[in-house]
């Protein structure tokens, strides 16, 4: 008690202390003299106040990358608003579930954590910085958003911090994002690029794509075949280590437009729950631009180029044409080359991320390089080929959950005699919500196609003959024609 009263004592003296100093401030010393004392004092127990003080900077990204950091304590800090937050930024995308709510620049979030409190706060800085155009041989000055985020705590409690706290943030965010786990589809921002920046090229949605390998019209065993494989590349982190290879797999998807590779890469995706990074070949200037790219995407991502054998100039006479090309104008046959290409799927650069999928899809798997077929490449090509019979039990069960049907056999039976993709099935099918109806449909469409086919027959067959008597006629000619000269060479003798 006494001590207490000691306390109160000392405490009044020294406010009662206080009072007489800034009155005989005020009295004896001019107003511009007495501003500067009051911010030398205020400074001084700023800084004896902040030294007690630590602080670490969250940054959004390091260089080019992403912080993984950031994306946890962004994650961890929307379970953490409290209803003293001033400012929220709050947004919907439209197929999404739920509200997503996260801090505003500027705002200051506390988290109390076993007893230790922590602050956080959101910073958000313009910055330029200065582009040469090699192109036009003149610089820009391009404008960026830096966001980081600034926590602070009390300097005794800095091994907590490390080594407790941020770790619990990373593990908590993860759990976070397990849970509600949404596959994004990533597009590159190829402008950014052209502005000379590296961080942000990548813009992200949400991808609500219904297909799974319960619904793809494909034959069964390879439809088993490519979940097997996917099962045993996921599971594999210790003996990828062990060989010394990439944790990485190649998939080559080939054949007809309409046969399901779109929807294959959506099912892989929605099995493994991975996210794709969808690079636009013919985008993309350089084998330097290719590298930022493919840096930038994230572990446990699929990287998918369709119609590869579409988009890129990948010949190797086209990339001795660029370097033929070079000496006479340096900038101007920048492309994504074939060997660039080559040494990201398998070279030294395909080891900058674990767990990830490439997938290349083609309409003509014989015009591709062969350099980019091998094993260790494109590990496993995947045939995607027309409707077959158990394809299109698996289309029937899909649009009219209908395991059997009377016309069955007749639709089978035309299936083996004409090619239809199980994307012109699955149209027919639609047409109708009735399965009678739609069957008929789906048998008059086949016929149809059975008769075009004949007819097609008819005109190549017709223009062999027609090719074969013309080849026929000619031979006769020039047989005539010898034996006319033997005739009038014999009658000059």
């Amino acid at each position: 008690m006494a001590t207490t009263k000691t306390m109160l004592s000392a405490a009044a003296s020294i406010a009662a202390s206080a009072v007489i100093i800034r009155s005989m401030v005020q009295e004896f010393f001019p107003r511009k003299i007495r501003d500067q004392i009051f911010s030398s004092a205020l400074s001084f127990f700023t800084r004896v106040s902040s030294s007690s003080k630590l602080t670490i900077n969250v940054h959004e990204f390091r260089g080019n990358l992403p912080n993984e950091m950031y994306q946890a304590v962004q994650t961890y800090l929307s379970s953490k608003i409290s209803p003293y937050t001033r400012c929220l930024q709050v947004a919907k995308q439209e197929d999404s579930k739920g509200l997503e709510v996260t801090m505003e620049v500027g705002e200051t979030v506390v988290d109390l954590f076993e007893g230790t409190e922590f602050r956080w706060k959101l910073i958000c800085k313009e910055k330029q910085k200065l582009v040469f155009n090699q192109r036009r041989k003149d610089s820009m000055t391009s404008m960026f958003e830096t966001k980081f985020f600034v926590l602070s705590f009390h300097k005794k409690h800095k091994e907590k911090a490390l080594y407790v706290y941020l770790p619990h943030i990373l593990q908590h965010s993860k759990n976070i994002k397990q849970e509600e786990k949404r596959i994004r589809i990533y597009s590159g921002d190829y402008a950014k690029l052209q502005q000379g920046l590296i961080q942000g090229i990548w813009n992200g949605v949400n991808l609500d794509h219904p297909s799974t390998f319960d619904t793809l019209a494909m034959d069964p065993e390879l439809k088993r075949s490519v979940k097997e494989d996917l099962e045993r590349f996921v599971r594999r982190k210790a003996y990828y280590r062990r060989v010394g290879k990439a944790w990485k797999r190649g998939y080559l998807l080939y054949g007809p437009p309409g046969t399901g590779k779109s929807s294959l890469i959506a099912a892989i995706a929605n099995f493994l729950k991975f996210d794709i990074y969808d690079l636009e070949l013919t985008e993309i200037k350089s084998n330097s631009w290719l590298r930022q790219l493919l840096v930038g995407t994230a572990n446990r991502s699929i990287i998918v180029i369709e119609d590869i054998d579409c988009t890129i100039d990948l010949l190797e006479k086209k990339e001795e044409d660029e370097t033929k090309s070079r000496g006479r104008n340096k900038y101007h046959n920048e492309k994504v080359t074939l060997s660039g290409l080559l040494n990201f799927i398998d070279g030294l650069w395909s080891g900058c991320r674990d767990e990830r999928i490439i997938i290349f899809t083609t309409n003509y798997k014989e015009m591709l390089d062969f350099a980019l077929l091998r094993p260790g490449r494109m590990d496993m090509h995947i045939h995607m080929s027309y409707c077959s019979p158990s394809s299109f039990m698996t289309l029937l069960s899909n649009y009219h959950n209908v395991d059997n049907h009377t016309l069955k056999p007749e639709v089978e039976r035309l299936l083996r005699e004409v090619a239809a993709t199980p994307a012109e099935v699955a149209e027919e099918l639609m047409k109708s919500d009735d399965s009678d109806d739609a069957m008929r449909c789906l048998i008059k469409f086949l016929e149809g196609k059975k008769v075009e086919a004949s007819e097609e027959n008819k005109k190549d067959e017709s223009m062999v003959v027609e090719g074969s008597q013309i080849e026929e006629l000619k031979e006769g000619e020039v047989e005539a024609e010898k034996q006319e000269g033997m005739v009038v060479e014999g009658s000059e003798i």
